[in-house]
């Protein structure tokens, strides 16, 4: 597999504070990757950065061969890579299907887009993708009733009908009902499997991201501390000792 993103040397600091210092990883093309490391730790200002919420001080990142570092949130979304956040960007007072439907970019959108026939293919695959996520049955509920997981599968499938290259999850299973981790960690790997979607996940629950990536980094106070496989990093006493112990 090919390298899809790319971050070189890569630090951001916000006035004496150096949020990432120096920081190199890659994300494989079709892979499931993990980013952990303790609260604090650079983990969401990295993401910031490769998505284009704000531009580094030094280094370089590269998302399918081209250099984004200097481009903004819009234009990297155009490439095909898009976020989710620790909490849920939906429209609370809009239905789930009105929610997928308006998630649509203008770039998929526009007369050239895949979805450029008509409403009705938008609104079709609207709740394709709500089945595929577990809420066909809720399309019609406001948004803002939804369970706070069941939010942050709405805000999946929204981020999915816009069929990003990568998809960037900051900590997906953060304030879910255990009942619904099971489910969410199943329809992150079809859309891995079935959708042929990239993913990189920050996520503090070891259970969910030992099994899921295939490929993990541990970050310590703004510097990468290790990586490796997931059996690797269980047993590597740097991130026992800086993150796992502690949990």
């Amino acid at each position: 597999m090919n390298d899809i993103i790319k971050v070189t040397n890569v630090s951001k600091a916000y006035g004496g504070v150096k949020a990432n210092v120096d920081i190199s990883f890659k994300v494989k093309k079709g892979s499931i990757t993990g980013l952990i490391g303790p609260n604090g730790c650079g983990k969401t200002t990295l993401f910031n950065s490769i998505v284009g919420y704000h531009p580094i001080d030094e280094g370089s990142i590269e998302f399918d061969g081209n250099e984004i570092s200097h481009l903004r949130v819009g234009d990297i979304a155009r490439l095909g890579m898009l976020r989710t956040f620790q909490q849920t960007k939906i429209y609370t007072k809009m239905n789930c299907v009105d929610n997928m439907q308006i998630s649509v970019s203008h770039r998929r959108n526009s007369k050239n887009g895949i979805f450029a026939s008509r409403k009705g293919e938008i609104r079709e695959r609207a709740e394709d993708l709500l089945e595929f996520v577990g809420l066909y049955s809720k399309r019609n509920l406001i948004s803002g009733d939804l369970s706070f997981g069941q939010q942050k599968l709405l805000e999946f499938a929204m981020a999915l009908m816009n069929e990003p290259k990568v998809l960037l999850l900051d900590e997906p299973t953060a304030g879910i009902n255990p009942t619904l981790i099971n489910g969410l960690i199943d329809r992150l790997g079809r859309a891995n499997e079935e959708l042929g979607i990239t993913l990189c996940v920050i996520e503090h629950n070891m259970r969910v991201i030992m099994n899921l990536a295939s490929h993990i980094y541990c970050l310590s106070n703004g510097k990468m501390l290790a990586e490796g496989k997931p059996s690797e990093l269980q047993n590597d006493q740097r991130v026992i000792d800086a993150y796992l112990g502690g949990h």
